[in-house]
C-alpha cells in the first residue's frame, strides 16, 4: 500500500530488512485490503489463452497464489519481488496449500528469465519502483511469447489517493526527517501519468496498449489502522527509530487524521488505479 519500493541497493537492503518483515507481519490484512485488486487481474489473467504466468512484485504471494489457484494443475504461476522476507512467507504458503506456484528472489529489472517462457505478465501495484522502467520492461518482454500479455495495476496521483498519503501529512511536523516524495523518482505513484506509462511500454517493445481508470472501494478493521500506519510507509519506517514520546505523540495525531475515513468498526478509502493492459509486439 503506501510504500516506497525501488531496485536501488539502499531500497534492496531496507527490503531484505524492516519493510520486508513489516510486509509480512501485515500480510493478512493487507491480501484483505487489496483483494479487490487481486480479483480485478485474476478475472483478465482467466480470459488468456496459456497458462504460465509471471507475477512481478508479487509480495508474500497473494496474487500469484489466486492466479495459480485459477489455472489449475496444468498452469503455473511464478511470483518474483527482490525482497527475500516476502518470498520466504510466500514459498512458506505454497506449501502449505500445494497450489502449483513458485516464487524468485530477484530484480525483475535485472533476472536472467528464459526467453519466451510465460504466456502472461501480471503485476499488483509491484511495477512502479523500477529505477529504469523501460530496461525493466524490455526484461519482461523477453520473458513473454510473442503476442503475449502484460496486466497490471499501478496507483494514479496522490491528489486522486488521500489515504495514501494521510500518515506523513498528518506526521510530517512531529517528524523532521520525514523524506519527502518525489514525483519524479521510482515509488508509489512513480505511474501517476498514463502518459508516460505508454511511453515506457511502447520504448520497451509492448503494444496494443489500453491503460484505463479504475476506482476500487478498500476496506480495512478499523482496529488494524494503527498498525497499518505504525509499521508500513515512510511514517512506519521512521518510527522504528523514534523515542517513546515522539512515537506516542505521532500515533495519536496520525489516528486523528484518519478520521473522515472511518465508519463505525470499518476504514473505507477508494483506490484510483490504472488498469494497464498490453501485448509483446512481435515486430
Amino acid at each position: 500500500m503506501d510504500v516506497t519500493r525501488r531496485t536501488d541497493d539502499g531500497q534492496a537492503a531496507r527490503w531484505k530488512g524492516a519493510a520486508g518483515h513489516a510486509w509480512v507481519e501485515a500480510q493478512a490484512v493487507l491480501d484483505e485490503v487489496l483483494r479487490p485488486f487481486e480479483d480485478l487481474l485474476v478475472e483478465a489473467v482467466s480470459g488468456e489463452h496459456g497458462g504460465h504466468v509471471l507475477d512481478v512484485g508479487c509480495g508474500t504471494g497473494g496474487t500469484t497464489l489466486a492466479v495459480a489457484r485459477r489455472l489449475g494443475p496444468a498452469g503455473h504461476c511464478v511470483g518474483i519481488d527482490i525482497s527475500e522476507p516476502v518470498i520466504t512467507a510466500a514459498r512458506g504458503r505454497v506449501e502449505k496449500e500445494g497450489t502449483p506456484a513458485s516464487f524468485i528472489c530477484a530484480d525483475a529489472q535485472e533476472y536472467a528469465f528464459e526467453p519466451a517462457a510465460f504466456d502472461t505478465v501480471i503485476s499488483r501495484f509491484g511495477v512502479m519502483f523500477f529505477d529504469d522502467a523501460v530496461r525493466a520492461f524490455a526484461n519482461l518482454r523477453r520473458a513473454v511469447r510473442d503476442e503475449g500479455g502484460l496486466r497490471f495495476i499501478a496507483w494514479r496521483g496522490p491528489a486522486e489517493n488521500p489515504f495514501m498519503t494521510t500518515a506523513e501529512r498528518a506526521a510530517a511536523p512531529l517528524l523532521p526527517s520525514l523524506p519527502a516524495r518525489r514525483p519524479d523518482e521510482p515509488g508509489q505513484f512513480a505511474f501517476a501519468d498514463s502518459d508516460n506509462v505508454h511511453r515506457i511500454l511502447v520504448e520497451s517493445g509492448w503494444a496494443g496498449i489500453d491503460i484505463r481508470p479504475v476506482d476500487v472501494v478498500c476496506t480495512l478493521p478499523e482496529s488494524e489502522l494503527v498498525g497499518y500506519f505504525t509499521r508500513l510507509g515512510p511514517v512506519g519506517m521512521i518510527l522504528r527509530e523514534a523515542d517513546e514520546r515522539t512515537r506516542a505523540q505521532v500515533i495519536e495525531t496520525v489516528r486523528a487524521a484518519f478520521d473522515t475515513f472511518v465508519q463505525g468498526t470499518e476504514v473505507r478509502f477508494t483506490g484510483a488505479c490504472w488498469m494497464v493492459s498490453a501485448r509483446a509486439s512481435s515486430e
